[in-house]
């Protein structure tokens, strides 16, 4: 888990943002910043971006590593105060508080403010970029292309999706978007894959989700990555989160995920909940979410 920089953001100073700015800008050109081009990207002297690289390194905003030149990289923390720089300046959040998740691409926090809301890090493509820059078709035209980016690219994905989709479909409510981090709603429930249905909860709980899939659909998207950890059950129903890798339905491979979303959230219930939900036909389910003709699981049960 990337360490909570929050606590850091009072004890910074204008110039110091302007270095780490500079940084951000040079890590679009090239992995490590040459130290004698930071001046330019900062706008600062000579000397005071010295002292500004001293400041932030002890503070563990960047890292510096000497190869055929002395070169400095943001770290993440370096970009999570940018990011919670801006939020401030914007008045979206007046501080962070206890951790909510932490996950292999993303870190969520409470997030003070006049209401219950959620920060979400992305952190695609820090620790194993070139596996990331493969996998995410946004990186795929760039030959250079920076965890910064990838991480940037996935929060824009996901922030798009949550504009569009909320409030027809049950989603966090968005909130602001900076850099690699959302600001959103908080949701007090819990996750589908951690709750413990009773009988009569399975198949509602299970129409509940398809009929969000199908929402979803409906307003041109596929959520792409649909699972037991992906839909947070509560009192007032269910609601989808983590949507980075969304596609439009016109993407090219938009029915062939619609169908792998519908096998893993069918595949779920019938593992935990067999009795229930016993074999399920995913294709034709599928097919009714794109005829928008879904109506409830109990037709594809077999």
């Amino acid at each position: 888990m990337v360490r909570n920089v929050a606590g850091d953001i009072a004890e910074l100073e204008d110039e110091d943002f302007y270095v780490l700015s500079g940084l951000e800008q040079g890590m679009r050109f090239s992995e490590w910043v040459a130290r004698e081009k930071i001046p330019e990207f900062s706008r600062l002297t000579d000397e005071e971006v010295g002292y500004r690289l001293d400041r932030c390194e002890r503070r563990g905003l960047l890292e510096r590593k000497t190869i055929q030149y002395v070169g400095y990289q943001l770290t993440f923390e370096g970009y999570d105060a940018l990011a919670l720089h801006t939020f401030a300046e914007r008045d979206s959040i007046e501080g962070v508080g206890a951790p909510l998740g932490v996950g292999k691409e993303s870190d969520v926090y409470e997030a003070q403010s006049y209401r219950p809301l959620a920060l979400k890090f992305h952190r695609e493509g820090y620790t194993e970029f070139r596996e990331v820059n493969r996998e995410r078709e946004y990186t795929a035209d760039h030959d250079h292309v920076s965890w910064l980016y990838t991480a940037r690219k996935a929060a824009e994905r996901e922030y798009e999706a949550l504009e569009t989709l909320y409030p027809a479909v049950s989603v966090p409510r968005p909130v602001d978007h900076n850099r690699h981090a959302i600001v959103m709603d908080r949701i007090d429930a819990v996750e589908l894959g951690r709750s413990k249905l009773e009988t009569e909860q399975v198949r509602p709980v299970l129409d509940l989700v398809l009929e969000e899939m199908a929402t979803t659909y409906r307003e041109g998207y596929v959520h792409a990555d649909m699972s037991e950890y992906n839909v947070f059950v509560g009192t007032d129903g269910v609601t989808v989160f983590d949507w980075p890798q969304a596609v439009p339905t016109d993407h090219e491979n938009a029915d062939e995920l619609l169908v792998r979303d519908t096998e893993n959230i069918v595949g779920y219930f019938q593992r935990k909940y067999p009795r229930e939900v016993p074999a399920v036909d995913a294709d034709a389910l599928a097919e009714s979410i794109r005829a928008d003709s879904f109506d409830s699981c109990e037709p594809f049960l077999g």
